[in-house]
């Protein structure tokens, strides 16, 4: 069998590097939540003017420095720019205009601003620690994954990068547990389920079952693959039918599951369907 002890080996280390992956990420969000809480403590206008941009490096780099509205007050318009700017270039203006505006709609100062700003200062380098961690170790899953030939093969369907790709990878390994795409979309929750009361049928309704790290990473591929035509034709169609837009993309993905089954099995990769031809060789499609 193709899958020798070298790519088994990669499986593996791919298998790890994504379980950190997931955990930095948990941190994240539990770090962001925590900031943005202190920053209402703080400043309500404050927060809203950056709670959202906690993403952005310069606006991290903003509250590290001057983490309080007393702070940022005395560091005044020219020098909020420069700390933003420094890293986020495109987006300082608009920061600073937000800001100085959340600065002039609060004036009267919070209890503790002091001490909740030491929080918001130590939180805001963390948070650009475990930023800078993820992008390092985005590298270190590129590099595995692309070095698998799955990862080969499973990057060439849309929508489908080295995180979301390995995400797939380490959680159906190379499929062949899996019968056919309904029971690889029963697994990761994505098939339909019926609802009933008594004897009354009520319909079909999304799967709250499930692997909800293989569901999260199918849903996000096939959003992205939105900007290719098959995908985005099946999208429309889906959404002429009625359905809202996430159960329109996980309708989508739920396609997919054939195609990716069929691509690791036959180590080929995808292939639009305008470029499909009849015969035995009709390479693998949507």
């Amino acid at each position: 069998h193709w899958l020798d002890a070298g790519n088994d080996e990669l499986l593996e280390q791919l298998r790890v590097l994504n379980g950190f992956d997931i955990d930095l990420a948990a941190d994240l969000t539990r770090l962001t939540n925590r900031l943005r809480d202190s920053l209402v403590s703080v400043s309500p206008a404050l927060e809203r003017a950056v709670g959202s941009r906690l993403h952005q490096a310069g606006v991290r780099d903003l509250l590290a420095k001057f983490p309080t509205p007393a702070a940022l007050r005395a560091a005044g318009r020219a020098r909020i720019n420069t700390a933003v700017k420094k890293r986020s270039p495109r987006v300082a203006a608009k920061v600073v205009d937000a800001v100085t505006a959340a600065l002039d709609a609060q004036s009267v100062t919070m209890p503790a601003e002091q001490a909740v700003g030491r929080v918001i200062a130590e939180l805001a380098v963390e948070l650009d620690r475990i930023h800078a961690r993820r992008d390092a170790l985005a590298a270190e899953i590129e590099e595995v994954f692309l070095a698998h030939p799955f990862g080969q093969v499973l990057v060439t369907l849309p929508g489908i990068g080295p995180r979301t790709g390995a995400r797939i990878l380490a959680e159906i390994g190379d499929g062949t547990r899996f019968a056919n795409g309904s029971k690889l979309a029963s697994y990761a929750g994505l098939a339909p389920v019926t609802r009933q009361s008594g004897t009354s049928i009520r319909g079909e309704s999304q799967s709250r079952r499930g692997n909800h790290r293989l569901k999260n990473a199918m849903f996000l591929a096939a959003f992205a693959s939105l900007r290719s035509t098959d995908s985005k034709a099946f999208y429309d169609r889906k959404r002429a039918e009625g359905k809202k837009h996430n159960a329109a993309v996980i309708c989508l993905a739920r396609r997919r599951c054939d195609v990716i089954l069929a691509m690791l099995r036959n180590l080929e990769p995808y292939r639009a369907p305008e470029a499909t031809t009849v015969g035995e060789n009709t390479p693998i499609a949507a």
